[in-house]
């Protein structure tokens, strides 16, 4: 089965990367893309030779669409595609309020359609690596983890739509937060039961916190703590900076989801001074082609919208913790 997919808006930092991707596979044909701001997506059509249509049309003649509008418009398109009987695979996070989340879930399971995630680390090398030493017992029992999803702010932050905290829902915890606790989540099959989050904004031109560490509980007891600041210094050697480091009874096991790189000198040019290349395989390959099998073969996504709702769960959490200065407790959903 060759599985027709549609582009629902351009507005995401991925969508170029993903429309390659789903070009390349096998598996799978692109049918279009409905805009939601036809003047900012014209040039994306038009490098990838994509045929622009209206949403009505689209879920026509498509099997599955990728969303990639704006966290905050993200019910518009699922809740749609749903409606036309249509697998998603949808950016993260999933909403902005933990109430449209669940609807949406809600709304594609009633409807019988795939509810994917765009969460690559599972995907990635070393996070597969580290799943199985863990499923193995060779760790003992966790007693510590400590993660990282850091970045410089970049351009994208300043003028683009992701530090809007109306077409985002906040900052860097929307932004970086939701990675690593999906792949705690993944690999450990543990839940995050409470948070208790700092928050600050360093760079003046910003409404939203760049800078946030969690403090979390699994739902065993074992404490999980996060950086997923914006607030490398604009020279950092950036490259995917998503880590965790599990400190158990019988070792310590650190991933580097993004730690396959080469350093680049150069001497002239707009980025002088040395810069990190990723060289690995890509993780985002790996979410394009689980969903399009899970579509083909009708099963569900490895991350579905039940762990986009969890994701989700724990940033919501976040910030009632900053506003109230106490933890908050998540609870756990039956699945």
């Amino acid at each position: 089965m060759t599985v027709a997919v549609g582009f629902c808006s351009g507005a995401h930092v991925h969508t170029e990367l993903l429309i390659e991707l789903f070009r390349a596979h096998d598996g799978a044909t692109i049918v279009g893309l409905a805009t939601d701001n036809r003047e900012r997506d014209s040039g994306l059509t038009e490098r990838h030779g994509i045929t622009v249509r209206s949403p009505d049309r689209l879920f026509e003649l498509a099997d599955a669409v990728c969303v990639c509008s704006t966290t905050a418009t993200h019910d518009r398109w699922v809740r749609a595609a749903a409606d036309a009987g249509v697998a998603v695979l949808c950016e993260k996070p999933l909403a902005t309020k933990m109430e449209t989340a669940r609807s949406l879930l809600a709304a594609c399971t009633e409807a019988g359609v795939q509810l994917g995630m765009v969460m690559p680390l599972p995907f990635s090398e070393p996070a597969r690596r580290a799943k199985q030493i863990y499923d193995d017992g060779r760790l003992g029992t966790p007693q510590l983890l400590v993660g990282t999803n850091r970045a410089k702010l970049r351009n994208r932050h300043e003028t683009g739509w992701s530090a809007d905290p109306d077409a985002a829902g906040g900052g860097a915890v929307m932004d970086h937060t939701v990675h690593i606790v999906d792949l705690v989540r993944w690999l450990t099959g543990r839940e995050i039961v409470s948070v208790h989050a700092e928050l600050a904004t360093m760079h003046d031109a910003l409404d939203v916190e760049d800078v946030n560490v969690l403090s979390m509980a699994l739902d065993d007891g074992t404490p999980f703590s996060l950086d997923g600041s914006w607030d490398r210094p604009s020279n950092w050697e950036y490259w995917g900076d998503a880590t965790l480091t599990i400190c158990s009874t019988d070792g310590e096991l650190t991933v580097d989801c993004y730690g396959e790189t080469i350093r680049e000198t150069q001497a002239t040019g707009d980025q002088q001074g040395s810069v990190l290349r990723y060289a690995g395989a890509e993780p985002m390959a790996g979410v394009v082609d689980d969903f399009i099998n899970a579509v083909a073969s009708a099963r569900p996504p490895l991350i579905d919208g039940h762990d986009g709702v969890r994701a989700l769960a724990v940033c919501v959490g976040a910030y009632e913790s900053a506003r109230t200065g106490a933890p908050v407790s998540i609870p756990v959903a039956e699945r």
